[in-house]
């Protein structure tokens, strides 16, 4: 019995969710073995080597994980898929004796990874559609709200709260693509024996009408999976890479998602704010606190899951001629820890977008500062148009906006709409009424609203195919 009295991996309890981690239990991993084992069975006796009597007394059993039992056997012999096969047959008398005929481990093993690890893509899928729900919905409620762009960390030109969503948006529909794509190819590595030739099944089926090939299409149909056409001992190491990656492509998103909001939540730009709830205590000394906790922990994590890949990487590389086992402890690891990662920053951003604050205050507060300096590109075109000299009205131009920018870094309000307003040289071009309209935030927005409504209708019709 584990328990808190030794260590736990924090995935074991505090990151991650109960459906996650069921899939990647023990009690799920040893399943799907047996699965995988009443399949070959199954395929064997269409072949006349399997009875029909002893398929059913496994199928009778597949459900009857002995763990403990298991667990002595492995203490014994040093092989947890050998155990396992050894408890099973024992539960399965008249079954047992056929199992894993012509099977090396990981024939049993590999298969049941890329069952796994479908089943936990469809998950992360199941998540990140409820992510880009919510998405969609806040990008379109907040299509038109004027809010002031920031590039370099320095006041740019208005954007609006919609668009810059439609940011992060967009690049989670990229990441819902992406896994659509990876789940649909994943593959196991079939049967075919301990170097990839199927020369055990051949012996095995000697006699028979029935071929290696088509008996390992028989056992992957029963499985609901495809499988590589050429294998070593395993299946290419090199998939775990390329799901590893997707995932660290999904992190990468969600951790720019975090890390903005977490700039916006800072006082100076005041203008977003992660959910907090009543009785949240924010700091352990300071109770005004009211930190980015969720925000804080998506970068956690999604920093850690991207070095992942690295990892997968070398795995793949290393594994030398037809196998070598230093791919077995690290799989056990970063397998289960990058989907249980992944899953838990889709939490996260799930509770941050449903409770997401937008203080339109500090939105206003920081257009009236900062806006009316994007107004002046405008209004020296619209001068040009009708005759001004651009080089002299630019300079001119560039005098009211120091001035004005030293008012602001002074911590006054931005006094450049009234030295606009007061400067002859600037009303003979541009009239009043003209500047008015120049100067207000709406007219410089471009067609934000637009793209951003039209990226919600896309994420939406997307994600419902």
């Amino acid at each position: 019995m584990f328990t808190h009295d030794s260590y736990l991996s924090p995935f074991a309890w505090r990151y991650g969710s109960p459906e996650m981690r069921r899939l990647w239990s023990e009690i799920h991993r040893r399943r799907l073995w047996r699965r995988v084992w009443i399949a070959l069975a199954r395929a064997q006796m269409a072949a006349g080597r399997v009875r029909p009597e002893q398929l059913a007394d496994l199928e009778a059993h597949a459900e009857a994980i002995d763990l403990a039992r298991a667990e002595r056997i492995e203490a014994e012999i040093g092989h947890d898929l050998m155990a396992e096969l050894l408890t099973f047959a024992e539960q399965a008398p008249v079954g047992g004796p056929i199992l894993h005929l012509g099977a090396t481990s990981a024939d049993i093993e590999d298969n049941a990874d890329a069952l796994r690890m479908r089943e936990a893509l469809d998950l992360i899928r199941g998540r990140l559609r409820q992510v880009l729900e919510t998405l969609a919905g806040a990008i379109e409620r907040w299509a038109e709200t004027p809010c002031m762009g920031w590039t370099h960390l320095q006041p740019a030109e208005p954007t609006t709260v919609g668009y810059r969503l439609a940011l992060y948006g967009q690049d989670l529909l990229m990441d819902w693509e992406e896994l659509t794509r990876c789940r649909d190819v994943i593959r196991g590595k079939g049967f075919k024996g301990a170097v990839g030739t199927g020369a055990s099944y051949q012996v095995l089926l000697a006699g028979t009408l029935m071929m290696p090939s088509e008996m390992e299409a028989r056992a992957m149909a029963e499985l609901g999976l495809e499988a590589f056409p050429v294998a070593g001992q395993i299946y290419p190491r090199k998939q775990d890479w390329r799901v590893l990656c997707t995932l660290a492509g999904l992190g990468l998103s969600l951790y720019k998602m975090a890390f903005d909001l977490r700039l916006l939540q800072a006082p100076p730009f005041g203008e977003w704010s992660e959910p907090f709830s009543p009785r949240q205590v924010g700091s352990s000394t300071m109770p005004f606190k009211r930190n980015p906790v969720l925000a804080e922990r998506i970068n956690a994590l999604a920093r850690y899951l991207g070095t992942l890949p690295q990892i997968a990487w070398e795995t793949a590389a290393h594994s030398l001629l037809e196998r070598t086992l230093d791919d077995s402890a690290v799989r056990r690891i970063m397998l289960p820890e990058a989907f249980l990662t992944a899953d838990e920053i889709l939490r996260l951003a799930l509770r941050i977008l449903r409770g997401l604050n937008v203080h339109e205050e500090s939105l206003c507060r920081n257009l009236e500062r900062y806006a009316p300096f994007a107004a002046l590109e405008p209004i020296l075109v619209a001068a040009a148009r009708v005759g001004a000299d651009r080089q002299a009205l630019h300079a001119r131009l560039r005098d009211h906006a120091m001035a004005a920018w030293a008012a602001v870094q002074a911590g006054l309000a931005n006094p450049l709409p009234d030295r606009l307003r007061a400067d002859p040289e600037i009303t003979r071009w541009v009239p009043p009424e003209d500047l008015e309209k120049l100067l207000r935030v709406e007219a410089y927005i471009g067609d934000a609203p637009a793209r951003a409504r039209a990226l919600a209708q896309r994420i939406r019709e997307s994600i419902s195919r």
